[in-house]
């Protein structure tokens, strides 16, 4: 079976956990720090559907570990028979390089190079400048290097091997922010949940797409949009009529665009507490809980505490109530808080008690647990996502 390599996000612990969810972690060779292998060939993976995996490749050939000057030659062996399969026009060539340590002006050296034996082949050609050693998602999109004549070519690996690679799709950022900002409700207040961490989150849920999710704190209803749009029938409920309706308004925004073809996908929204609301049918559970309340700035130690243990018993009566109401072998995903201090991640008690409530936290192969916090530079408060298991 042909293999692919997937270009993963900012966060590859949260991208390689996906992957492992959906996939299996027999079939996932992490490579470097930025990419993985995958035992399926690319036209198998929907990329649309991977919150956390930014470009989808197809793999050339692999190479032993080398330098550059052999990657050089090997890259100028390939590249007549990719250029004499492209149609008729002006090719538009980018070079993409991953975990090598290459810098940039190597790079751009590198293209100019293959230029030249491109116009030996009596093609012409213009070249995608580097100022970093890859290509982002929005240069690859601008200049259409996934459309033929366009070619985007990926260089990655690890101490072991070098992997050259020919992108074929990439992560769609106008649909996610069409998505994400063009919501006739959004409230910044109860938290800004991005489509992509919306996905990976139910990914980490359920890898059935039959499965109907439900979400206890859906907010505005971003999980339940995403959840919708990859196929799922969807429950969303929260303590706050306001956001019920928010996420109707929303959800009802959604059906009527053209673009989406949700014509056999269901949503039902309710209001109620998520500590003792009788839930009616579900298959699993992908929701972010309560965070908290947000911060500019660190609260003093006290504050925090104070902050931290009413977080945790909303947690700890939900997480109950859930009990329940399953039987085992459910599974969820969970984001919850975790607060980044000078005094280190300050996490929810209840984790160290999920024993005692009748559930185990599923670890992964290729991940560990305390990588699995999403978070970006001088933020306060992280989710940390959490997969359980019904005992």
């Amino acid at each position: 079976m042909s293999s692919s390599l997937l270009i993963l996000g900012r966060q590859p612990s949260i991208s390689l956990a996906e992957l492992e969810s959906i996939y299996g972690s027999e079939s996932i060779s992490p490579l470097g720090e930025s990419s993985a292998i995958i035992d399926l060939p690319y036209s198998k993976i929907k990329l649309d559907n991977l919150g956390g995996c930014i470009k989808l490749c197809e793999i050339l050939t692999t190479i032993p570990k080398t330098d550059w000057k052999n990657i050089s030659h090997h890259l100028s062996i390939l590249l007549p028979d990719l250029i004499n399969n492209l149609p008729e026009g002006k090719i538009k060539l980018g070079i993409s390089v991953y975990d090598l340590n290459i810098s940039p002006r190597t790079i751009s050296s590198e293209a100019l190079k293959l230029k030249k034996l491109i116009q030996n082949l009596n093609r012409t050609v213009r070249v995608i400048p580097n100022s970093q050693p890859a290509l982002n998602t929005a240069q690859v999109i601008f200049n259409k290097l996934t459309a033929e004549p366009g070619i985007e070519l990926i260089i990655t690996g690890d101490a072991n091997q070098v992997v050259i690679a020919k992108t074929k799709n990439v992560q769609n950022i106008n649909s996610y922010a069409s998505r994400d900002q063009k919501r006739p409700k959004r409230d910044a207040r109860v938290g800004m949940l991005p489509p992509k961490l919306a996905q990976t989150i139910i990914n980490l849920a359920s890898q059935d797409y039959s499965q109907s999710i439900l979400d206890p704190f859906c907010g505005t209803g971003v999980i339940l949009q995403e959840a919708l749009l990859m196929g799922h029938d969807v429950y969303g409920t929260d303590i706050e009529e306001r956001m019920v309706e928010y996420s109707k308004i929303n959800l009802d925004w959604l059906y009527e665009q053209a673009s989406y073809d949700l014509s056999r996908q269901t949503y039902l929204l309710e209001a109620g507490d998520a500590c003792n609301l009788i839930w009616q049918d579900f298959d699993c559970i992908a929701s972010e809980t309560y965070l908290g309340r947000p911060f500019s700035s660190e609260p003093n130690p006290d504050q925090l505490k104070t902050i931290i243990n009413s977080v945790n018993v909303i947690h700890k009566k939900f997480l109950q109530n859930v009990a329940r109401q399953t039987k085992p072998g459910f599974k969820m995903c969970i984001a919850i808080p975790a607060w980044f201090t000078k005094y280190g991640i300050k996490h929810l008690p209840m984790l160290d008690h999920l024993t005692d409530m009748g559930y185990t936290r599923k670890s992964f192969v290729h991940a560990l647990d305390k990588d699995l916090i999403y978070h970006r530079d001088n933020q306060i408060v992280g989710r940390e996502l959490v997969i359980l298991i019904r005992n």
